[in-house]
């Protein structure tokens, strides 16, 4: 089995305002992170999760909530951090299914967004959970239902854009041609109103805001442009600048095609990246500012990719020794931060998998 180490401080990291309570752990080793001249420092914030998937910092405590995808919500953070609500009786965990996306609603902190694998007898599908966070994430309704959804290419992050407005992403779940329908909500980049109603500017008259995507898994706005990474088929992976009413190829191509019907991305691999996750850096480390950062499950690294105008202009790997990397994201402290997904059946899981991470200045 692989042996990873793991960066630690030497005494207990303290609380950031806004940010929460993070605790650290104690067995922790330290190891270089990176061959940079001044390398950044690495820490855990917690341990011994199943495969968490969603992330999102409570806009009020900055505490941190994680999905794990059998369907168990925790708090990462602070004094009372563990379990506050198991879901798993109504969550369907099929390959990559399971309870996936998390946000919190930006107006009232008290309701919170949870995309959720179900089953129905006329099969498995995807819905957006609206949860009661002053009753320990208990359902409260479903926000908008019956999104498609298979074993594999299910989408499911959820993120809040400008005005408001709820994003939501989905894969084809297995059926590539329904990403060019859109009447269809497989394979595509959805649009709502707090209120779970498709946003009235949509471009085609329900929830679809873009199309022709194979199973984004990652989603961030930056200065208001929505960004979008992808998976392709045994390569071409994509970073994608996402607009309204756009269709961004599949399955009818994948990678740069200069097709005028079809949007070629920011950036492609033609090496399998597998993204899981996509957010913007403008946090402390200066040299990392102005970044995007992907996490990685094929590649089992953090990925940063500079972009400028039309393509990127540099990239790096860092952290190839935690394994499968998932979901990156940035606190309310301004730190990048990223979650391990070896539980997932798809890793080499140590015994403190999986885990999430913060990272730090030199």
């Amino acid at each position: 089995m692989r042996r990873r180490r793991l960066l630690s401080t030497l005494a207990a990291l303290p609380t950031v305002a806004g940010a929460g309570c993070l605790t650290l752990d104690d067995d922790d080793e330290p190891t270089p992170t990176t061959d940079e001249p001044d390398p950044v420092r690495l820490e855990r914030v917690r341990m011994r999760l199943d495969t968490p998937w969603g992330a999102a910092f409570h806009p009020r405590t900055g505490e941190l909530y994680l999905t794990e995808r059998p369907g168990r919500i925790q708090r990462a953070t602070g004094r009372d951090a563990g379990l506050v609500r198991d879901l798993t009786d109504e969550t369907v965990e099929r390959g990559e299914t399971g309870l996936l996306g998390l946000a919190f609603d930006p107006v009232d902190p008290s309701r919170a967004f949870a995309y959720q694998t179900y089953q129905r007898k006329s099969g498995l599908w995807n819905r957006v959970l609206e949860l009661a966070v002053d009753r320990d994430f208990a359902v409260s309704g479903v926000l908008f239902d019956k999104i498609p959804a298979a074993r594999v290419n299910n989408g499911g992050r959820l993120a809040v854009g400008p005005e408001n407005a709820l994003y939501v992403t989905t894969g084809d779940a297995d059926d590539p041609e329904s990403a060019q329908d859109t009447d269809s909500l497989a394979g595509k980049v959805l649009r709502f109103t707090r209120d779970g109603e498709p946003h009235p500017d949509n471009p085609f008259g329900n929830a679809v805001y873009s199309y022709g995507h194979h199973n984004p898994l990652g989603i961030t706005f930056v200065s208001g442009e929505c960004y979008v990474c992808d998976h392709g088929l045994d390569g071409d992976d994509e970073l994608n600048h996402v607009r309204a009413g756009e269709n961004y190829g599949w399955p009818v191509v994948a990678g740069n095609t200069r097709a005028e019907r079809f949007v070629d991305p920011l950036v492609t691999w033609d090496a399998q990246l597998t993204p899981a996750s996509v957010t913007y850096y403008r946090g402390g480390i200066e040299r990392w500012r102005d970044s995007f950062f992907l996490g990685s499950l094929t590649g089992e690294h953090l990925r940063r990719v500079v972009v400028e105008g039309d393509g990127a202009t540099a990239q790096d790997t860092f952290f190839s020794d935690l394994g499968r990397i998932r979901t990156t994201f940035t606190g309310p402290d301004g730190h990048l931060y990223l979650t391990t997904s070896d539980q997932d059946g798809e890793g080499d899981p140590e015994p403190t998998d999986d885990a999430v991470f913060r990272v730090l200045p030199p």
